[in-house]
């Protein structure tokens, strides 16, 4: 889980990264931080009902 979770953060990072360097993508660049951001709070909720788990 935590591997798909790192990948699609890394996915959204390109998608971000490139609509910022393209000028005529700013909208890929909005949907790739929204996406990072929705990826990262997802990980986090998942991850921390397991904190005392081993």
């Amino acid at each position: 889980m935590v591997k798909i979770i790192l990948w699609l953060l890394a996915a959204w990072l390109v998608l971000t990264l490139i609509g910022a360097v393209v000028k005529g993508l700013v909208w890929l660049a909005v949907i790739g931080g929204v996406l990072f951001l929705a990826t990262a709070a997802y990980g986090a909720i998942k991850s921390g009902g397991r904190k005392g788990v081993n």
